[in-house]
């Protein structure tokens, strides 16, 4: 501190004398008048100005400096006297305004515009009406918007509509969307699921002209929260992707290969088997077609190699519906043309063309035998290059960590409980055991020459080539003999789109995990949001029509700062103004309107008409089954 203190009194010190010294020179007076140098020169240091010689500054004219700072004088001048006026215009508005809103605009006006094409809304209220200030219709469209845009509790809906258009758009306050409304709501919506659902996407599936000659079938299970003591559908069960001590409920939909739009679905138990569904699925798939005039030949349903059986495969045949499914084997002749064609004989034939396929496959004959009635069935064995290699390269990972194991107990030989050759053996043996691979080594106990314990362990090379020849191969099966070899592989490589839309659900959508504790008010939500990724799927088909490759959660992101800010005057008027637009996303705007157009200005024109309002629903098909 004390160098500190002296440092700075020295810097005070210096300062001063060098305010003295300038004082002293530029107070002494001196007349200058007479002073005539011997050899005037320019003064070295010192900035001279000359008048023949020009300007001081050549790169610039005498006087384009001034006219230079004028000039920018003046628009400084105007920038201020302009934010001086709208200051005082601000502050007019200001006393003027009783108070200013910002609203949620988004993508609220194309999905909005795409469910009235579905008439979602008419087709609710017809079904069930209303004298109620706000229709279900009404209710239903809320909920269905929100479930695209911002998944949200059903207690959280009307704070979501508070902050959105949507209360101007409908006319109606955002606190009549409480919960205890759109509960009562889905209660009206139940005994009306199948009728309600079966007319909107049929609206869908007519204006957009949808190919129904590819269908893709699957099941997916929904994990619900909390205890539900008396209900039908929610329980404990498998499902893949879903933790085993989670209550779930299931759901099977059919998926239209043309946009992956969801057709048909069945809400079932969550302790139901996936091949448990595939014939009730079957019965709605030929009622619907032969009741709107499809011809049952013409449709190809594809699934999964869990939904496949003996007597899957003769229901197929006695419903007229063409299949491709994968086949899990159990039965020992279907192992056996899993694994008849050696690994060389199936790398002659490609399924896919180029310099390195990765996927090759060679045909068979399939049969299926159930309650005395045998038919045969056209197969083909694939050979899947990146599955086995995966499963190779995991096996070889295998057998190195067991080996590794092994090296550990030779090295612990001598210590406690490992003395003698059984114990020895005995430890060799539980890691053998506890490895997935165990069956492929083979470790043994024994005693060299000089009489110490010793253990030796090897890989069953035979073992290893035989599970070798099993890895990447799997097999399909169809009773539609006219179908190639390629065409059954990239058929059945396109069963994904079912998978996307069940992801889209779980993500886009949130539909699980679920909090509702009723069975109906389950089934009612379910139906709503199979409408929202319904719309979610036409909205995407329909843009990539138009060229954009954009899927329907980016175009909402793309829109989502799209806001509306509205102004409340003292007089009572109100003024309404967007904010300013990206200019970027205009022509993504006019694609999207021209997507839109195409499907408001279609006219469906289905095979039969429309189910009129007073038909009985058959409630079996959507509504809650068990097991």
């Amino acid at each position: 501190m004390t160098h500190f203190a002296t440092k700075a009194t020295e810097r005070r010190i210096l300062v001063w004398l060098i305010w003295f010294m300038a004082l002293l020179v530029f107070g002494q007076p001196a007349d200058w008048a007479g002073y005539q140098p011997d050899n005037p020169g320019p003064l070295l240091g010192v900035v001279t100005y000359d008048p023949k010689a020009g300007p001081l500054f050549p790169w610039q004219a005498r006087y384009r400096w001034k006219k230079w700072a004028l000039a920018k004088y003046r628009a400084w001048r105007r920038a201020y006297r302009r934010a001086q006026r709208a200051g005082q215009l601000a502050q007019v508005v200001e006393w003027l305004t009783v108070g200013q809103v910002r609203y949620q605009v988004g993508a609220l006006p194309v999905l909005y515009a795409l469910l009235e094409t579905l008439q979602v809304r008419q087709i609710i209220n017809r079904h069930c009406p209303s004298q109620a200030e706000v229709d279900h219709g009404t209710v239903a469209l809320v909920v269905v918007l929100n479930r695209l845009l911002f998944p949200l509790p059903l207690y959280q809906v009307a704070d979501w509509v508070g902050q959105t258009v949507l209360g101007a758009v409908l006319g109606v306050p955002a606190t009549k969307f409480n919960d205890d409304r759109l509960g009562r709501s889905l209660d009206a919506l139940y005994p009306h699921l199948e009728t309600i659902w079966l007319e909107v996407v049929e609206m869908g599936l007519l204006k957009a002209d949808i190919d129904l000659t590819v269908i893709f079938y699957d099941l997916t299970a929904f994990v619900a929260q909390g205890r539900y003591p008396d209900s039908k559908v929610i329980d404990f069960g498998f499902a893949h992707n879903t933790p085993s001590n989670k209550r779930k409920f299931k759901t099977g939909l059919n998926v239209t290969a043309d946009g992956h739009l969801p057709w048909l679905y069945q809400l079932w138990s969550g302790r139901t088997a996936d091949q448990a569904t595939v014939q009730s699925n079957m019965n709605n798939l030929a009622g619907w077609l032969q009741g709107h005039g499809y011809p049952l030949q013409e449709t190809l349903v594809i699934g999964d190699r869990a939904m496949l059986s003996d007597e899957i495969a003769l229901s197929y045949d006695q419903h007229q519906l063409r299949y491709l499914a994968g086949l899990r084997c159990l039965k020992t002749d279907h192992k056996e043309l899993v694994n008849h064609y050696s690994e060389a004989e199936l790398l002659a034939y490609p399924l896919m063309s180029g310099q390195n396929p990765q996927y090759w496959g060679r045909g068979c004959t399939v049969p299926f035998s159930h309650k005395g009635q045998t038919v045969t069935h056209k197969g083909l064995v694939i050979l899947a290059g990146p599955i086995r290699d995966q499963l190779r390269h995991s096996r070889q990972t295998q057998l190195q960590a067991l080996a590794q194991e092994l090296a550990q107990v030779k090295a612990d030989i001598g210590q406690p409980r490992l003395r003698t050759l059984k114990a020895v053996q005995r430890r060799a043996n539980a890691r053998c055991q506890a490895s997935p691979v165990g069956q492929l080594m083979s470790a043994t106990a024994y005693h060299s020459q000089t009489g110490q314990l010793d253990l030796r362990w090897q890989i069953d090379t035979y073992a290893l080539w035989q599970a070798e020849q099993k890895d990447g191969r799997y097999l399909l099966v169809s009773n539609d003999w006219s179908l190639s070899h390629q065409q059954m592989f990239q058929l059945y490589r396109n069963k994904d789109g079912v998978e996307k839309r069940f992801h889209i659900c779980k993500s886009d959508l949130q539909v699980s995990p679920v909090y509702l504790h009723q069975d109906r008010r389950i089934a009612s939500m379910l139906m709503l949001n199979m409408v929202a990724l319904l719309t979610y799927s036409l909205l995407e088909r329909q843009i990539r029509k138009q060229g954009l490759q954009l899927t329907t959660r980016q175009l909402i992101k793309r829109l989502q700062h799209l806001s509306l800010i509205e102004t409340h005057c003292l007089d009572g008027s109100c003024l309404r103004r967007l904010t300013p637009l990206d200019p970027a996303l205009l022509p993504l705007l006019e694609l999207v309107a021209l997507a839109l157009a195409d499907l408001f200005q279609a006219t469906p024109r289905s095979r039969l008409a429309l189910l009129p309002a007073a038909t009985p629903t058959p409630v079996p098909a959507y509504l809650p089954r068990a097991g």
